[in-house]
């Protein structure tokens, strides 16, 4: 699928990392996601909508987020890339990689490889989710600039159990990361559907801290609420 590249850094990422692939998050997190955010939205977007014409989707790269690569740029006229690694931004063209420094001072070495453990993560999650649902008329895993989050889709919309999964590394209601599943359809009442600020299910990221198998808890979170949403 679109994802398989990334997918793939992901797994890499995480097993460079050893076993456990979330730690404590550093004090500069929110800072660093929030700074983080606005490259995503005000740099790697229009970047790549410039260079395909039409596309804004990013995802997981190695040491942080960036566009997929494009074949011909329309700006540039010659394949390339822009992402960011730990605090530097990469713009590839062609055969020529440009490395930056990020200018937010905002932006440190903590801050930023704690995001790009996250982003790893939730890729993964979501790619061992969507290898075990197939059937279920996945959608391409990808990393939106508005919303900041590595996410996918899921279900039927016609049978009514579509959601939407994916692992966000926090918002104004969230201060640190979480998993989700927000649900197309208003989700059956009950303890599972526990989010704040839309509507649906979340695993914070102290319970996953805290799980013996960091994956194997994601994977059981995302399992349960969308085999509740699929019965009804």
């Amino acid at each position: 699928m679109e994802h398989d590249d990334a997918v793939a850094d992901a797994r890499a990422h995480l097993e460079a990392g050893g076993s456990l692939p979330l730690r404590p998050l550093p004090a500069s997190f929110a800072a660093v996601r929030a700074a983080m955010h606005r490259v995503a939205e005000d740099v790697l977007k229009p970047k790549r909508e410039l260079e395909t014409g039409n596309e804004i989707a990013l995802r997981f790269t190695r040491g942080g987020f960036g566009t997929p690569p494009w074949d011909q740029g329309i700006v540039s006229g010659t394949s390339g890339q822009a992402h960011v690694d730990g605090t530097e931004l990469v713009v590839v063209t062609g055969e020529a990689a440009e490395r930056r420094p990020l200018e937010d001072p905002a932006i440190d070495a903590a801050g930023a490889g704690a995001l790009a453990d996250w982003f790893a993560f939730g890729t993964v999650v979501l790619a061992d989710l969507l290898d075990l649902r197939a059937a279920a008329e996945p959608a391409p895993i990808r990393l939106w600039p508005e919303h900041f989050d590595v996410a996918t889709e899921v279900g039927s919309e016609r049978d009514g159990t579509r959601a939407t999964v994916g692992a966000s590394p926090g918002d104004d209601d969230h201060a640190e990361p979480y998993l989700y599943v927000g649900p197309w359809r208003e989700p059956p009442a009950g303890p599972l559907w526990n989010a704040s600020g839309f509507t649906g299910a979340e695993l914070g990221y102290a319970e996953l801290l805290a799980a013996g198998d960091q994956l194997d808890s994601a994977a059981r979170f995302f399992a349960s609420r969308l085999d509740a949403v699929e019965a009804g």
